[in-house]
């Protein structure tokens, strides 16, 4: 099997999981905590259930438009980049992570609006496993391609 073919798959494989757990920990959040309730989970994690119209850190509330707008740019820009560089080394977990990310967060603001946020750190707004995805996912990329030529193998 070719790699670019094999990428292809490992991306889509990676974004399907993603996904799935995204939408199955906010589901478990909205039928457990009250909207506003919090958890203590562990010494400095807390289970919150906060809903959020905006995007990173609640920029753009209000906008719903705006708000999947922004997220159709940056999710066409990173299939571009991903469809032109497929064989580049871990390209293919960079690219299921973000694309599973924001699928899971574009799902709820087309469904209700809105996101399920639960995870709260100290000193930091409340997130949700979407979130912590596109994060890894930018992460891993700018890895890759900071790597440049030589990650152009396929793992």
């Amino acid at each position: 099997m070719a790699p670019a073919g094999r990428a292809s798959r490992r991306a889509a494989a990676v974004a399907a999981v993603v996904l799935v757990a995204d939408q199955l920990t906010k589901a478990l959040v909205r039928d457990s905590i009250a909207l506003g309730d919090r958890r203590h989970l562990l010494p400095g994690v807390t289970l919150v259930h906060a809903q959020n119209s905006g995007i990173a850190f609640s920029l753009f509330t209000r906008s719903e438009v705006g708000v999947i707008a922004v997220a159709a740019i940056i999710l066409a820009a990173v299939l571009t980049y991903f469809a032109l560089h497929r064989e580049q080394r871990w390209i293919w977990l960079a690219c299921g992570l973000i694309v599973g990310g924001a699928l899971g967060n574009l799902l709820d603001r087309l469904r209700v609006g809105m996101v399920t946020d639960f995870i709260k750190l100290p000193d930091w707004p409340a997130f949700n496993l979407a979130d912590a995805s596109i994060t890894f996912g930018v992460v891993t990329l700018l890895w890759v391609v900071g790597r440049g030529g030589a990650a152009t193998r396929p793992a």
